[in-house]
């Protein structure tokens, strides 16, 4: 699966998200806030854990009888290098950007 067809999928950004907020998560808090939020099945949460864990975004360790899941940088790395390309795009406008801002602010108001 390509990285923007996972990514692509409201739900598996929203984990993410909190995984890399909050850090490492039991499945079972995931699924609660996931379940919540989206109105989704605690296994239905589950297989987008599995494509997060099989897809390499998200690793997984066993705790007793608890699933721990934590962001796993490396696919993110990738996208961020892939995306390195077309920075220049919106850089360019966020420079112009500026420049109109600290044009503004000199001007008498």
């Amino acid at each position: 699966m390509h990285a923007f067809d996972i990514l692509g999928d409201p739900v598996r950004r929203r984990i993410l998200e909190l995984l890399a907020d909050d850090g490492e998560q039991p499945a079972g808090q995931i699924a609660a806030t996931i379940g919540a939020e989206f109105g989704i099945s605690q296994p239905a949460v589950s297989q987008h854990l599995r494509v997060l864990r099989d897809n390499g975004f998200a690793t997984v360790t066993v705790d007793g009888t608890r699933r721990l899941y934590a962001v796993d940088p490396g696919p993110l790395r990738e996208i961020d290098a892939w995306l390195d390309r077309y920075r220049k795009f919106w850089n360019n406008r966020l420079d112009a950007l500026d420049t109109e801002l600290r044009r503004g602010r000199r001007r008498p108001g």
